[in-house]
């Protein structure tokens, strides 16, 4: 009796503490449903607190990838100790060279060109407005196309406004200069706190990783764990792997479209292809950035071929994201081109611009996870293994 009363007592303790704890979840969630605007500005400030760190995680994962490559081809056979610690850093080197090289370039290709282009429309409009204001006489503006409309606006007065608008403004455009330079020098200061972060990462990812694993082992139950370990090696491959074809397929967009250019005659090829290829690696906006400002770049020389080149980049994207994206990026995570175009259409729908870009690694990830966990099922109930090419399955099937 007294064993049965002890088990009943224990039942009772373990059922109170369960109920006691989703109860307390229970009134969390009200309580965080009810201060939604308050909960949600306490989280942006708290993520707020590891942006730098969070930056550097992401700089360290992207960097990882030359890095590795590097690391396998510098001195791969000396057993000598100082190469083997120059190892390290000389890849880690090299790979912010090329990183920095890559955007350096483009950059120095792209600004001067946009900026002239600018000054260009500028320049161009206030010498229409100039004249259009010196024709005072109305049969003068008549003569021009569209004369009947122009006359009617006074054109000097449009100029004498301007002008007084950007006296007016230069107050304002040089508070907002200090503004802007002000968070400029925070988001340097944050950068370099990131790249900081991510060297510590870089230069000790096997101590991280050996810590990683001795807390999810101690923490957690043993089977659990392991799979934890198991699951986020996976998805550590399938990140890089990911980096690698989007960097590839980004190449391969921008050389097609400076090809398409150079055979449409459409100005500026070079500097277009290499802003098309860099921006391919920015989810969604980026083929809108490339878009547009190569559209006003073309459009200072010749307006219908700046109408030609957005039909072009606009036909070449559709290629490029259903026949050549999913080639090429599948490939490199391992995942069937179906899968990947359906983890880019749900990934942009959830979260936007950042579902896209890591929908694929997650997908790829679950698409192992789950054929490694339907292989085990397979073997323990004495399933033959499917073929990996559907049409020797069909065969088998036959037979």
């Amino acid at each position: 009796m007294n064993n049965k009363k002890e088990k009943a007592k224990l039942i009772l303790k373990q059922y109170s503490k369960w109920i006691i704890g989703i109860g307390a979840i229970l009134i969390l969630l009200f309580l965080g449903v009810a201060n939604l605007s308050s909960v949600t500005d306490a989280l942006k400030w708290f993520a707020g607190l590891f942006t730098p760190l969070t930056i550097g995680f992401f700089v360290a994962l992207i960097l990882n990838v030359p890095m590795r490559f590097f690391e396998s081809h510098l001195w791969p056979k000396t057993k000598k100790k100082f190469p083997n610690k120059l190892r390290r850093p000389t890849a880690f080197i090299l790979s912010l060279v090329l990183i920095l090289g890559i955007l350096t370039g483009v950059m120095l290709l792209v600004v001067p060109e946009v900026a002239g282009a600018i000054r260009l429309v500028a320049q161009h409009t206030m010498n229409i407005v100039n004249e259009l204001a010196q024709l005072k006489k109305a049969e003068d503006l008549e003569a021009l196309p569209f004369g009947h409309i122009l006359s009617r606006i006074n054109w000097g007065e449009i100029a004498d406004n301007v002008e007084k608008w950007v006296k007016q403004q230069s107050s304002t455009i040089v508070n907002g200069a200090m503004d802007t330079v002000v968070s400029l020098v925070g988001g340097i200061i944050d950068f370099a706190f990131a790249i900081i972060f991510s060297i510590y990462i870089l230069f000790s990812k096997e101590t991280l990783k050996l810590q990683a694993k001795r807390l999810v082992r101690a923490w957690l139950p043993e089977k659990s764990g392991n799979y934890l370990v198991h699951a986020t090696s996976v998805a550590n491959v399938n990140f890089r792997n990911f980096v690698a074809g989007q960097t590839i397929e980004a190449f391969i967009l921008g050389s097609l479209c400076a090809l398409g250019m150079f055979i449409l005659r459409i100005p500026y090829a070079p500097m277009v292809g290499a802003l098309v290829g860099v921006c391919a690696l920015i989810p969604v906006v980026g083929a809108f950035i490339a878009g547009g400002v190569g559209a006003f770049m073309i459009c200072t020389e010749s307006p219908v071929k700046a109408v030609v080149f957005v039909i072009f980049l606009i036909v070449l994207q559709q290629l490029e994201g259903n026949l050549i994206y999913p080639k090429v990026v599948g490939s490199q995570v391992k995942l069937p081109a179906i899968w990947v175009l359906a983890a880019v259409t749900v990934g942009g729908a959830l979260a936007g611009p950042l579902g896209i870009l890591l929908g694929i690694p997650i997908a790829s990830t679950a698409y192992v996870l789950v054929r490694e966990a339907t292989e085990k099922r397979e073997q323990k109930q004495g399933i033959a293994k499917a073929a990996e090419n559907p049409r020797e399955e069909i065969k088998n099937e036959e037979k």
